[in-house]
């Protein structure tokens, strides 16, 4: 498996028999017949644009990982040969989750040195990413992955961060992120149809994760948390979202009992229920097949 982000592939991996998380690219250890057995791409801000997060310095665009991919798939073909090389690669499965950064550290918070988005349509910002991440996936693909998983944005406007930029919303998830991650993944669907239609021997699946996410926030204490909207691990903010989570951070007394653990990311715990459901789920959350599936085809 290579991943290029999400901490729930994670999950999914140790679903799948992994006995060890996936290394990272940049790991000096990640090197011979380690990356025969997947490599982590994934970088904290990076986005389908380049420059996506650039306030954060170094961070790998999906360009970038792309990039990266690419000196790995060179290492194995120098190591097992090309015909080798080809079956490992078309057999592995590739996990993706880009587009959440591109909204919420581009387009929702413009900097002097990024283009200011807001001057940019929704639709003709979403379009851009749209065009970006079919270039990016079509590169995938001529790379020789050929299982992708495909997982769309989540309802933004739910986490801690947004919460508490935007006050105005109460208790409420705000509105406006989630009409663009909405906006987003209604375009993401039929690009991922797409591809399976147009690039022979591909299987791409569709993760909605915007849905699971969602249900979990609305159905928090079904799950089993007492708290849906704020971070565990909070430094400042009425929902811990206006610092991340740090050495002068507070911890929550219970990790378990929160969807987010700090003001971006799931919890742990919510991200086992989100795999669970990717793993084994039905069409409604992942389509057309599930990594199961996936995985046997």
């Amino acid at each position: 498996m290579c991943g290029f982000s999400n901490e729930t592939l994670v999950q999914c991996g140790q679903e799948l028999g992994l006995k060890e998380f996936i290394p990272p690219y940049l790991a000096p250890t990640t090197v011979g017949n380690t990356i025969l057995h997947g490599v982590n791409y994934a970088s904290g801000g990076g986005g389908l644009l380049n420059y996506t997060g650039q306030v954060f310095g170094g961070r790998l665009n999906m360009e970038a990982q792309l990039d990266n991919f690419a000196n790995t798939r060179h290492d194995i073909i120098s190591s097992i040969g090309a015909p080798a090389a080809s079956k490992l690669l078309a057999k592995s499965i590739y996990s993706i989750t880009m587009g959440s950064n591109d909204f919420i550290n581009n387009y929702l918070t413009p900097v002097a040195s990024i283009p200011q988005q807001k001057l940019i349509s929704p639709k003709t910002f979403v379009d851009a990413l749209i065009s970006r991440y079919r270039v990016h996936l079509t590169r995938l693909y001529v790379l020789g992955a050929r299982k992708i998983i495909v997982a769309n944005v989540g309802p933004i406007g739910c986490i801690p961060y947004q919460r508490d930029v935007n006050p105005f919303a109460g208790y409420d998830c705000v509105t406006f992120p989630n009409q663009l991650a909405s906006l987003f993944n209604t375009r993401l669907k039929p690009l991922v149809m797409e591809l399976n239609s147009n690039l022979q021997g591909s299987e791409f699946v569709y993760a909605d994760v915007y849905s699971i996410v969602l249900d979990i926030i609305r159905n928090f204490k079904f799950y089993g948390f007492v708290n849906s909207n704020s971070a565990c691990c909070h430094a400042a903010g009425r929902f811990g979202g206006l610092v991340p989570c740090g050495p002068p951070s507070k911890v929550c007394q219970d990790r378990s009992k929160f969807v987010f653990w700090d003001p971006y990311h799931p919890s742990e715990a919510s991200n086992v229920i989100i795999a669970k459901r990717l793993m084994d789920g039905d069409p409604n959350d992942i389509f057309p097949k599930n990594i199961r599936k996936l995985a046997q085809a």
